[in-house]
Parts: structure tokens; C-alpha cells; sequence
């Protein structure tokens, strides 16, 4: 049975359609459940009692739970229980400009980066739309507040789980459901080539990051598997062909590992690869965990850095530090529980 909270509006309406009743049932469900926040269906008071009741017996309305959260004064941390008992991760981050949460699309994820927290424990199944829609909505009831911006960057590599994610950015995004703007969801991939492609053609033009960490094929090998099946070139043409195709500009995400990849010449090289894109580097001070070996390059080290791809006409900014007195590092609270 599916759980009426991973339908598009337009999967609603060819369900009433089906039924022999009108498709602006689907706006009136829609309503309910992300304008007035009603999720008993029994509740829907617009709709026909008949109608109501087969609602109930076609769909699931369910939902994950809140185990535990972490908070600090600019950052909740979620632990989410799933219906298998399988765990997930979410953050809420307050900024002067807004909201936003960083939402899991994975339970655990396969891409194996070495100095991600995430990719220690396997990927054990995809997330549905729905587990990914009910993580903003419980951060939101728990909070009181609207978030109005998503990241898809928790747990899991997004593109891995290209159509679930696709139908959550389509729910989130619609003018009668959470109504989250285009510019203010961003998915976060580490380099999956053939689906960066099929994401150009997506009907959304969300923004894309691309996590690259390393700017020569040697050192991203050994950082980055998937760099070993889609090397930097062949990622760079992807990143370009997608620039073409979407006229938005790209984010490169780089972590700041001390004495790994935090050098000048680094630098020197990442400004080389990028020189004339419209894409922007953002570099994040790393969150370091218990059981990985990095550590985070010191604050003078990412100044050097930031100043060599400034002198190189490369728009940098460096990522305000969320959560480091709580363990808000992607999947380390929920590492912490299997321990």
C-alpha cells in the first residue's frame, strides 16, 4: 500500500480520475496535508465520507519517528526511526536568511568516501519519497517553525536513488505542498556522471553540488572511489555539459583535509580545473569523527587556500560551521547508535 505522502499531486489525480471522481481532489488532499497540516484523513472535511474511506483503504499515512535529537543554539540533529527499524539522519541549521534542513536520501550509502562518516556503515536500502517528505514535516511540527530550504546531503548519495528522490524534490517543491522554491533546494552528489546528465533534463532546475575534494585524479582515487569508474575529466564535462544545458551555476564542494588536500598547489590545480565555469567553491571546514583518520586543516591553511583561488578569479566561500559541539557530521548519531 503506498503512503499517500510519496504521491505527486499528479499521481493523486490520476487516482480520483481512475475512480470515476475529479482531479481537484488531489488539490484538496494536498491541502489538507502541507497547507493546513491535517494527516487524518477522517479529518478531510471537504471530502465525501465514501471518498474518505477509500482513501484509508488505498493508501498508508504512517510515519517515521523521531528517536532522538541534539541540539545547539543554531542546529537541531535528527535521528529518525523507519518502519523497518532501519535509522536516518536530518539537521536543521538557523540562518539570518531562513531555515533549512540537510535531509537523508539513503539508509547508509555505498559511495565509500573515506572521510565520510555516512559511507562507514553500507547502504541497506533507498529511501521512499515519502520517508524523505516526512523528515521536513516532523522537524517542522517539532520546531514550530517553516523551514524554507532543503539540502539533500544527509545520508546517502542522492543520485543513486534518482527516481524517489526526483518524486520527493516534485512533492516539496509543488505550490500546494511544501512549497519549497527551485533555488532553495540543492542535491548534493559525489560525481555520479550519467545521472548529473539525466538531472540537466530534470523538469525541476534545482541547484546542484558536486562534492570533488580533490583536484587531481591520483589523490581523488584514493579519497573518492567513484572517481576510479568517473574520473575528474570526465566529470568536469559533465559539470559543463550541465552548466550548458541548465544556465545554473554550480557549487563544488571541497573539504579542508589538513595535509591531504588543504596545499597551494591544490589550490593552484582546482582553480586551474574551473577557471572561466560558472560555478562556485565552497569550502568546508572538516567535522571530524572518533573513527575516521583525517583531521581538519587549521584555520590559516583554509585562508591560504581561499586567498590562492581568490587571486585565481574563483568565487570561494568558506561553509559557517554548523554543529560541532553535537554530532552533527552526516550519520555520525546514527553510527553511534548500531555501535
Amino acid at each position: 500500500m503506498p503512503n499517500l505522502f510519496g504521491m505527486t499531486r499528479e499521481e493523486i489525480e490520476a487516482y480520483f480520475l481512475s475512480k470515476g471522481d475529479k482531479k481537484y481532489r488531489a488539490i484538496q488532499v494536498y491541502e489538507w496535508l502541507y497547507q493546513k497540516r491535517v494527516f487524518d484523513i477522517d479529518l478531510f472535511s471537504n471530502i465525501k465520507n465514501e471518498v474518505r474511506e477509500e482513501l484509508k483503504k488505498d493508501f498508508d499515512t504512517s510515519f517515521i519517528k523521531i528517536h532522538q535529537r541534539q541540539k545547539d543554539e543554531l542546529t537541531v540533529k535528527y535521528l529518525f526511526h523507519l518502519e523497518d527499524h532501519e535509522a536516518i539522519e536530518a539537521v536543521v541549521m538557523m540562518h539570518d536568511y531562513g531555515v533549512s534542513i540537510c535531509v537523508s536520501s539513503q539508509v547508509g550509502c555505498n559511495m565509500g568516501c573515506r572521510f565520510c562518516e555516512s559511507g562507514r556503515l553500507k547502504k541497506r536500502r533507498n529511501l521512499k519519497a515519502y520517508e524523505m517528505v516526512q523528515q521536513i514535516l516532523l522537524a517542522e511540527a517539532d520546531l514550530g517553525m517553516r523551514i524554507s530550504s532543503v539540502v539533500i546531503m544527509g545520508i546517502g548519495e542522492p543520485l543513486d536513488n534518482f527516481l524517489e528522490v526526483t518524486k520527493f524534490i516534485k512533492i516539496i517543491n509543488d505550490a500546494k505542498g511544501i512549497a519549497i522554491g527551485a533555488r532553495h533546494i540543492t542535491l548534493s552528489t559525489c560525481g555520479l556522471v550519467p545521472k548529473i546528465y539525466e538531472l540537466a533534463k530534470f523538469s525541476i532546475q534545482i541547484n546542484l553540488a558536486v562534492s570533488f575534494h580533490a583536484p587531481y585524479d591520483e589523490l581523488r582515487n584514493k579519497l573518492m572511489p567513484v572517481n576510479k569508474v568517473y574520473s575528474i575529466p570526465v566529470l568536469i564535462k559533465a559539470i559543463a555539459d550541465y552548466l550548458q544545458v541548465t544556465s545554473r551555476r554550480v557549487t563544488i564542494e571541497y573539504v579542508m583535509l589538513n595535509n591531504v588536500n588543504d596545499s597551494i598547489e591544490c589550490a593552484k590545480e582546482l582553480a586551474h580545473l574551473f577557471k572561466g565555469m560558472n560555478i562556485y567553491v565552497n569550502l568546508i571546514p572538516y567535522n571530524e569523527t572518533n573513527h575516521l583518520e583525517f583531521s581538519r586543516s587549521s584555520k590559516t591553511r583554509i585562508k591560504e587556500f581561499y586567498d590562492t583561488l581568490k587571486s585565481e578569479k574563483i568565487n570561494v566561500t568558506i561553509r559557517k560551521e554548523f554543529g560541532r559541539n553535537i554530532d552533527a557530521a552526516c550519520g555520525q548519531l546514527r553510527g553511534r547508535e548500531i555501535k
